[in-house]
């Protein structure tokens, strides 16, 4: 993977003007808000879109833990963000629960003013740990979930995990304070779309929400096709032959998820659309990878190396004017121009930068 050195944006156009605590604006207008931080490039699972078995096997090469960024280094890019109007920060992986004492992570990171603490993760090891999280300053959890039929999660997930451990994941993280819990399901046509009804089912009335996320082209290994991708539409429209559902309003300016609500008042669900009804417009989304690499798109080829300048001594004014000059640069809109020939060149693999 090549990585492009951090330059000085002077030259190029920026939208408007920044200052050194205000907030930023990219070529497009469009600020940084949203954080996503990836601690481990390890899972416990094989999901076919994201890790599949036959690249990520037994002799895969994770990176060694000296190059994984140091909690300490993660919260150093993290305020210098929040200073810039980051107001949520999301802990990705990998499986995130799997790096050594996230806890102390989570702490650290609560004590940034400001900011919402999110964490993504397939939920088999939340029943142990989910209280602790919550104790530590976790806000809010989302809990990956592509199939509530036993036999199509198992081969969804290709760890042989059963979806019951995932489900007392999420009932653990509900017994421990966290509200309106996030329930995602990327859906693949011939794989587990027959479970959109189901799934559906299973968490109307429960007081989580259930999200469907189409199958994206996203890294260069879980062998995308368009016509395994099944739209948000269809989702929308097979769900309301069983449980009618009305449109409702977006929580906030560039939320990902279309929402829409059962009219019988059995909670809601959300729809994410990269494919289909591309979402770049309004994207605010910045993501920090494994080993300190900074990506202003989920499919990007190349990344900006901020370990170099942690580890090579800079200080925090320094920090500021590499993600300054990054932000202010980022021309991304790659689910707008999506063809054949972008969804077959090598991008970034999700379990390094997260979902």
């Amino acid at each position: 993977m090549k990585i492009i050195p951090i330059r000085d944006a002077e030259s190029l156009p920026i939208p408007h003007a920044t200052t050194p605590d205000g907030p930023l604006f990219d070529r497009r207008g469009r600020t940084v808000r949203d954080l996503r931080i990836s601690v481990t490039d390890r899972c416990n699972f094989r999901c076919v879109y994201c890790m599949p078995r036959e690249v990520f096997d037994k002799d895969y090469p994770f990176l060694p833990r000296t190059q994984l960024l140091s909690f300490e280094e993660i919260v150093r890019v993290a305020r210098v963000f929040v200073a810039r109007g980051v107001r949520k920060i999301r802990i990705t992986g990998g499986e995130p629960l799997l790096r050594k004492d996230i806890e102390r992570l989570i702490e650290m990171l609560a004590r940034i003013d400001g900011v919402e603490l999110t964490l993504t993760t397939n939920g088999v090891l939340l029943p142990r740990m989910a209280q602790t999280l919550r104790d530590a300053g976790l806000h809010r959890v989302t809990v990956s979930l592509d199939g509530i039929d036993d036999a199509v999660f198992r081969r969804m997930n290709d760890a042989d995990y059963p979806v019951e451990r995932v489900l007392e994941g999420i009932a653990a993280a509900s017994a421990a304070g966290f509200e309106a819990i996030k329930v995602n399901m990327v859906v693949k046509r011939g794989s587990n779309d027959q479970e959109i009804v189901p799934m559906a089912r299973h968490f109307r009335h429960s007081g989580h929400i259930l999200r469907f996320i189409e199958f994206m082209d996203v890294g260069a290994s879980n062998g995308w096709k368009m016509d395994e991708v099944v739209s948000s539409r269809d989702v929308v429209a097979r769900i309301a032959e069983h449980f009618p559902l009305e449109a409702i309003d977006p929580n906030y300016a560039g939320e990902v998820a279309e929402r829409w609500r059962y009219v019988d008042g059995g909670g809601e669900i959300g729809v994410i659309s990269s494919v289909t009804h591309a979402f770049c417009a309004s994207c605010t989304r910045i993501r920090l990878s494994t080993e300190g690499k900074l990506y202003t798109c989920l499919f990007a080829q190349r990344g900006h190396d901020l370990r170099s300048l942690l580890r090579g001594g800079a200080d925090d004014h320094a920090i500021d004017d590499a993600l300054a000059g990054i932000w202010t640069q980022r021309d991304d809109r790659y689910s707008e121009l999506r063809t054949a020939a972008t969804a077959a060149a090598p991008k970034i693999e999700m379990s390094y930068i997260g979902g």
